[in-house]
């Protein structure tokens, strides 16, 4: 089969599941447990001969002769002994239920995933297909999968700019389904000839990560294994547990990530009479420089201690990490000591499936201890002011961020120009701040702008009425979740 007919095969048979009720997400669920158990198959035959560790009673070959009641069964009893299984197999597995009701519609689906042969496609064709259903999930806000869903533009633009060598170790303490790790292999690949000792580096070695939440966590799994990264018999690259909780065992050479939306680290309990409830948590670690229960604090505390002396890291944190005071403070200064805090990319709103985020990229490159602060000045861009996207009528792409990247000057920071000038240029992008200026500022606030908003003068600035809809709902969709929130505290 070709390309264009097995990707259109898997949508096609997407939206008749829909039509049933199915969503993209369950639907993208089950497609990874058999297209897993399709590829154990495989491997375990010529010229492979690989033992990948299923049981021959759950195997591919026992699901496909069966029908009805006796399929179904079958299958609800497969799932829940793999997820009892060790390495990746019992991760892709954990917590696995069966969402397709209809065993017709199941027997339908093995047999679309029998009919070809996944071991031989190329991994961007197998990428493509999974990456286009992820996104797709993520659209869909009802399944909150947004969450964990970075703009793919966003994320390849960070990693062109930190600009990752090959033998280097990559880690996202947060990774969601692996979008960092992937736009990193395929800068790796598309920008170096690597050695075949490289090339197995970079699939076994290379990357790691955390997700505590099961089901992001297989979907993370299986779109890494497509992009040909991990074994199918080997260890899990991805841990599920909190990475928040220790000091990390071993340091890396690069972090890219965007830890979860929401100011909170908690836990969600069920109380003695029988009500769900929600606790702050706040880490107590010797390696943090404060203790608090706001989660981005604590992600951009772990990524530094994550770092090794010669680390680099590019972080999407929202606008509280750069203003607020108390340990928002402590944090911000002892970033600015003992890392190089570069960069800080403003990024404008509608960006995000999280509704009404504002948020930053933060580019910083750790240094041995120092007498001085190792950051001396900080480069800003402000792709904000007067920048209008929306999720669907005008999506961030990869160009919108050109002027950003070349501004960067990946591998030549020295040679950055600023464009702003107050009489030249007050329109310029790019602009730096000397390290004493900040230090200065009202909290050692970072959240600097100094453009112009053309919406508050200028009527004919003003965006296509349409996307100014879409801005709206946007914006009080976040409003109503932050109320949510405010409601869940008060009822507490």
């Amino acid at each position: 089969m070709s390309t264009e007919s097995i990707v259109s095969k898997v949508w096609s048979f997407c939206n008749t599941l829909r039509d049933d009720g199915v969503g993209y997400g369950d639907y993208l669920e089950q497609l990874t447990f058999l297209i897993f158990l399709k590829m154990a198959d495989e491997y375990g035959r010529p010229p492979y001969h690989r033992e990948v560790g299923v049981p021959r009673k759950h195997n591919w070959a026992s699901l496909k002769p069966l029908k009805g009641a006796e399929l179904e069964v079958h299958y609800v009893e497969t799932l829940r002994e793999l997820g009892q299984q060790k390495g990746m197999l019992g991760q892709i597995f954990t917590k696995a239920q069966n969402k397709i009701t209809d065993p017709a519609k199941l027997a339908r689906l093995i047999e679309m995933v029998d009919a070809t042969s996944w071991v031989m496609l190329d991994s961007d064709t197998k990428g493509d297909i999974y990456e286009g259903i992820l996104e797709k999930n993520a659209e869909d806000t009802k399944s909150g999968a947004g969450q964990y869903f970075t703009p793919r533009a966003l994320i390849a633009a960070m990693v062109e700019c930190v600009a990752p060598e090959p033998g280097k170790t990559i880690a996202d303490p947060a990774c969601g389904t692996g979008g960092f790790f992937l736009a990193a292999y395929d800068y790796l690949t598309k920008h170096h000839s690597l050695t075949k000792e490289q090339k197995v580096f970079l699939k076994n070695s290379t990357f790691s990560g955390n997700e505590i939440v099961a089901g992001t966590r297989r979907l993370c799994l299986m779109n890494l294994f497509l992009h040909n990264i991990g074994e199918i018999d080997g260890d899990s690259l991805i841990s599920s547990a909190d990475a928040l909780v220790a000091q990390p065992s071993q340091t890396v050479d690069y972090v890219l990530a965007n830890p979860p939306f929401g100011k909170k680290s908690s836990m969600t309990f069920t109380n003695e009479e029988g009500e769900q409830e929600r606790d702050d948590l706040t880490y107590n670690r010797q390696d943090f420089w404060a203790s608090t229960s706001n989660k981005q604090l604590n992600f951009l505390q772990h990524i530094r201690s994550l770092l090794k002396t010669t680390g680099r890291a590019a972080v999407v944190l929202p606008d509280n990490v750069l203003f607020e005071g108390g340990a928002g403070e402590t944090v911000r200064r002892k970033l600015m000591e003992t890392t190089e805090l570069h960069t800080i990319l403003r990024l404008p709103t509608g960006i995000f499936y999280a509704q009404g985020v504002k948020a930053n990229v933060l580019f910083f490159d750790n240094r041995a201890a120092g007498r001085s602060a190792a950051t001396k000045e900080v480069w800003y861009y402000d792709y904000r002011t007067n920048i209008h996207h929306t999720l669907k009528r005008n999506p961030l792409r990869l160009e919108n961020l050109r002027e950003f990247i070349d501004g960067y000057k990946p591998g030549a920071r020295h040679k950055r120009k600023e464009t702003w000038h107050p009489e030249k240029n007050p329109e310029g992008r790019w602009r730096k701040y000397r390290y004493e200026d900040l230090l200065a500022r009202d909290k050692t606030s970072l959240d600097l702008f100094w453009l112009k908003d053309d919406s508050l003068t200028d009527l004919d600035n003003l965006p296509e009425p349409a996307d100014l809809a879409e801005e709206i709902i946007e914006n009080l969709e976040a409003g109503l979740a932050s109320f949510r929130e405010v409601a869940l505290q008060l009822g507490r």
